[in-house]
């Protein structure tokens, strides 16, 4: 049943009060027009909680936009949602085109810094987000008394006398519920054994993101990335207020889970609206996706916090095989991955979400 507006619906109960799911929730799709956001094809979610997002299939099925109750979730970059004809791949022309958002995927066969892999120059975090989605579908439909809303499409990265992977993705919510459900599967088509690293770039922004604002995990052991994230590294967890000159700060952490193999981890801001307090979840199996990435940037106008779940660390894909940890799917293979992303409303349930990690430590 939809819990809304303070109490549960059934089907029949709310379909007694519309004239269509769309007066409460539901998916739309649309083009945008202007721009270089110009042909990019969009889907809004709408689950009458108050969570609202887009998903844009000219961009790989990422999520840009997210919002709850008027409040964003996510830091909106000043590309905004540009179209992927105008990405740029060598070096850090990834940057033109990376608009935030809640999600960008980075891979699907090489993530983190650029590089030179065995005679391959590679860009910055891989194709996948500038890759329009094909057999794109979306859609609502009731299960029960539950309105589960969706969008599923397929994003491939091949090349003659190279790699052939495609990911599908499904995007789920429920109308009532304040949190979205990302299920990938990726598959080696080709007849070739080939890198695979994935990187879920999950950008939260203000006003989750503000001064005194904490990342909580249930971290074992955080490792600084580089000089600049030794900087005040035992304040990992805290952010700061916009600094300028402020350099990127990233950190590998090596998370706990929970009985079940999940591990949890959410950005709060305590302060919130006079102490009302409000934060953004991420919940996801190790076993998947074992590493998680915290990316800290208190510049001025890139002010956000990346909570990154991957299965690869972000030094750029020729360290990852040095070091014998680069990931492969052989012929045929298919690997799957699981995020569940929601809303964390109030100190209440701030608190209650922490004493679930702390449980873990």
């Amino acid at each position: 049943m939809a819990f809304l507006f303070g109490r549960q619906y059934s089907k029949d109960e709310l379909l007694q009060k519309v004239g269509s799911i769309s007066q409460i929730g539901g998916v739309r799709r649309f083009v945008l027009s202007e721009g270089k956001e110009a042909g990019v094809e969009a889907i809004e979610f709408k689950t009458g909680s108050g969570l609202n997002f887009t998903v844009l299939p000219s961009r790989g099925m990422d999520i840009s936009s997210a919002d709850f109750c008027g409040r964003s979730l996510c830091w909106r970059s000043a590309t905004t949602d540009v179209s992927p004809a105008y990405y740029e791949e060598p070096d850090f022309g990834w940057l033109r085109s990376f608009f935030g958002g809640l999600v960008v995927t980075c891979g699907l066969t090489y993530a983190g810094a650029p590089c030179e892999d065995q005679g391959k120059k590679l860009g910055l975090h891989g194709r996948a987000s500038n890759t329009p989605a094909r057999n794109v579908c979306a859609d609502g439909e009731w299960d029960g008394d539950d309105y589960v809303m969706w969008a599923r499409g397929k994003v491939q990265e091949a090349t003659v006398f190279g790699e052939n992977l495609c990911l599908t993705r499904e995007i789920k919510a429920k109308l009532g519920e304040s949190r979205l459900f990302i299920h990938d599967s990726v598959e080696n088509l080709g007849y070739n054994t080939t890198e695979h690293m994935i990187l879920y770039h999950i950008n939260i922004g203000f006003p989750v993101i503000d001064e005194d604002s904490e990342l909580l995990t249930a971290s074992i052991k955080v490792d600084p990335r580089d000089a600049d994230a030794e900087v005040e590294k035992e304040k990992y967890a805290t952010f700061l207020p916009p600094t300028p000159g402020f350099r990127e700060r990233v950190y590998y952490h090596e998370v706990a889970p929970d009985a079940d193999g999940y591990c949890l981890a959410a950005v709060v801001n305590r302060k919130f609206d006079g102490g009302k307090g409000f934060g953004v979840y991420v919940k996801y199996p190790k076993a998947e996706l074992p590493h998680l990435i915290e990316w800290k940037m208190a510049g001025q106008g890139v002010y956000v916090m990346g909570v990154e779940p991957g299965n690869c660390h972000v030094e750029g894909r020729a360290k990852e095989r040095a070091r014998g940890t680069l990931p492969f799917l052989k012929p045929g293979e298919i690997r799957e991955y699981h995020l569940e992303i929601g809303v964390l409303d109030g100190n209440a349930v701030i608190s209650k979400f922490e004493e679930a990690i702390k449980s873990l430590l």
